[in-house]
């Protein structure tokens, strides 16, 4: 039988094939259009039960089919999965549109929406009704024929070239390799990175010779060193490498992905934009950036620029002396008058071990992977009052995978996640967090329960060393696991509503930063850290280096998110079709702004923002730091009681992770802080003066 339509308590992951993918989801759709039809022509008067239910049921078949195809091709990216993959997009896309316009389901919700009984639906089923009504006219139910065929049109192209964009950036920085054979040309990098390098040659050498059909044992000392563009590669190059020139060409290497030759993102990145503009202009938007307001927390366009200039006003003064202060460090420790990009991690990791006699290598010696997972479980059982078990008996996609059930004080299962910690080849760089299966009310006895997929690429163990994280690791690890809860810990029953679904862009990354701060607290860092070699706890003195030196650099790192930031929205708000997407144009505008640092003329990083042209972020991606507010805000009252005050964990839990998209976001921080959510704390956990 097809594993995807097999559907068991978990997706059987080791029997998915390329060839299963496109007949289960043809079948699923069918399925999902037959349901609505039959819904709309045997009911003359609809209600939950016999319209909405059944839907939901339909449509969470097929999400449960689609989630692990789209997680494989994520994680085990193979041509013949992405051919099948890509194969669906427009089917999906098609589906969507569809549903989205079809005027007679449209008039059904509205017709529950406006009966007196709609007052007897629950808080959570009143939103998800009211979600949909909107999302309908986002989809163009209102528009006439030729409209809504052009809609669908866009929706297709923009579903395909999205993925194209993606697959070129998987595609380009799996293609560069750089197989270093003198161990010289790599001093500076720390023994455990030097490892990583050794095992990553051996690798390369072995999956080489399978592929040509001939397999050959490689001596450890042919095989040399591979630098790559996985990011724990590249960081460690950027961040440690004495070779000046080295950098240069890792740098270049990397910030050139995915701009020319075979996997050239150019016009993919104009025909997106192009296509946005479009779409919002078909459903009476003046541009993408007002259309992406529509489901967000943030008002206005003018709202979201004012909120960025504003923060980058007060962090521009900050900003500029943190680079005086590293270009007067370069000048004296290492005689470069002109600090370029490729020398920026560099200089700055040998300016925060002088300044403050800290070293990253040492940090990460005291945070081997286990230990980290450890302490973050007992953090959220002091937090929430919750037990995680692992289980290791399940169908997994790698041999790394792992899986984790989550129990509550009360002995209630509240759901389970899979972590896929470790960088390789085939995997798409980055940390994210997804929905496998989302929790619903099955029936008066039975739930089904959330499983969540956390993914992160840090540096795999080696034969002799176990997996170090970095400090930066270490908050990606907690940033990833607050989307987890936010999905996991949902009490919400309706599955348009629980968990991440339904709950505005701008407001989904304040579980995630919120856990992050957690990382910066003495009293949790003695849980999740451990020296990997004797066991000991991380000491006073290196914490007192760590925070003296938190907000090092705090300044740029502030302005180069607002970049991005500003960047998204601005190519996204301007767009004229007359003059295309003006894209690195516009970026030097807002450089000359808010930029400190001037980027080399060769850098083209846009080619490779998955987030805004691949991801979920388009004119959206300024979430980041609107939800900081509220994510530093919101732990500034545990900053008041104590980072492990019972009773704020449980209102924290109670407001805010067990919601979902029950209610407007807004509300449900109120209803935690008591009041609406000031900037004062952002400012201050990042040293800034407001």
């Amino acid at each position: 039988m097809n594993p995807l339509l097999n559907q068991t308590d978990l997706p059987l992951f080791s029997q998915i094939k390329a060839e299963h993918v496109e007949p289960a989801i043809d079948e699923l759709l069918a399925n999902a259009r037959k349901v609505v039809a039959d819904c709309l022509e045997k009911n003359e008067s609809y209600t939950w039960e016999n319209l909405i239910e059944p839907i939901e049921t339909a449509e969470d078949r097929l999400n449960k089919a689609w989630s692990p195809v789209s997680h494989l091709n994520s994680v085990m990216n193979n041509d013949e999965l992405r051919e099948a993959y890509n194969a669906c997009l427009p089917k999906l896309s098609d589906y969507a549109t569809e549903m989205g316009q079809n005027e007679k389901l449209f008039h059904a919700y509205e017709s529950i929406v406006s009966r007196e009984t709609f007052s007897d639906l629950s808080k959570a089923q009143q939103k998800v009704l009211t979600n949909a009504l909107r999302d309908f006219k986002l989809s163009g139910v209102a528009l006439p024929e030729e409209k809504k065929q052009r809609y669908k049109e866009i929706s297709q192209q923009l579903s395909s070239i999205c993925s194209r964009y993606s697959d070129n950036v998987l595609d380009v920085t799996n293609a560069w390799t750089k197989l270093i054979t003198d161990v010289n040309d790599l001093a500076g990098l720390p023994e455990t990175d030097l490892a990583q390098a050794k095992q990553s040659a051996e690798m390369f050498h072995v999956e080489h010779a399978e592929k040509d059909g001939e397999m050959f044992h490689v001596k450890p000392e042919e095989s040399g060193w591979l630098i790559t563009l996985q990011y724990p590669s590249y960081l460690a190059v950027m961040t440690y490498a004495d070779n000046r020139e080295l950098r240069h060409e890792v740098y270049t290497a990397f910030a050139t992905r995915a701009s020319e030759g075979e996997f050239d993102n150019t016009s993919i990145m104009e025909e997106i934009l192009a296509l946005r503009h479009e779409e919002a202009q078909l459903l009476d938007f003046s541009n993408y950036a007002e259309l992406s307001l529509a489901t967000k927390m943030a008002d206005s366009p003018d709202d979201v620029i004012s909120f960025l200039e504003d923060l980058a006003q007060k962090s521009l003064p900050q900003a500029r002396q943190d680079v005086e202060d590293l270009r007067s460090f370069a000048r004296e420790n290492y005689s470069i008058d002109e600090l370029q990009a490729w020398d920026v991690t560099y200089l700055s990791e040998k300016m925060r071990q002088q300044h403050y006699q800290l070293s990253q290598d040492e940090v990460k010696s005291y945070f081997p992977v286990a230990q980290v997972l450890s302490g973050l479980f007992e953090i959220l059982n002091r937090l929430y009052d919750l037990t995680f078990t692992e289980i290791t008996e399940f169908d997994r996609w790698h041999e790394n995978a792992q899986l984790f059930e989550a129990t509550d004080g009360a002995g209630r299962k509240r759901g389970r996640f899979y972590l896929d910690l470790f960088a390789r080849n085939k995997k798409r760089g980055g940390a994210w967090m997804d929905d496998c299966i989302g929790r619903r009310k099955l029936d008066s006895e039975n739930m089904q329960l959330p499983v969540a997929y956390l993914v992160c690429n840090f540096t795999p163990p080696t034969a002799d060393t176990p997996s170090l994280l970095t400090h930066d690791d270490v908050t990606t690890l907690f940033h990833e696991f607050g989307h987890g809860l936010h999905h996991v810990l949902t009490q919400v029953d309706y599955l348009g509503v629980s968990g991440i679904n339904g709950v505005a862009w701008d407001a989904v990354e304040l579980p995630s930063q919120f856990m992050e701060n957690w990382c910066w607290e003495k009293e949790a860092l003695a849980l999740i850290s451990s020296h990997y070699q004797t066991g000991e706890a991380l000491p006073d003195a290196l914490f007192e280096k760590m925070l003296a030196a938190k907000n090092f650099q705090a300044g740029m790192m502030m302005v180069r998110q607002l970049e991005f930031s500003l960047f998204d929205f601005h190519i996204h708000r301007d767009f004229d079709p007359k003059r295309g997407g003006r894209i690195y144009e516009i970026l030097s505008e807002i450089r000359q702004k808010v930029a400190v640092l001037p980027a080399p003329e060769f850098n083209r990083f846009a080619h490779s923002f998955s987030h805004i042209f691949a991801g979920g972020y388009a004119a959206g991606y300024y979430s980041y730091k609107w939800a900081e507010v509220l994510s530093s805000d919101a732990f500034s009252l545990f900053e008041e009681k104590g980072i492990f005050d019972a009773e704020t964990g449980r209102a924290f839990l109670t407001h805010i992770l067990e919601q979902g998209g029950s209610d407007e976001a807004m509300e449900l921080f109120k209803n935690f802080r008591g009041r609406e959510p000031s900037v004062d704390a952002l400012l201050r956990h990042n040293g800034i003066v407001g």
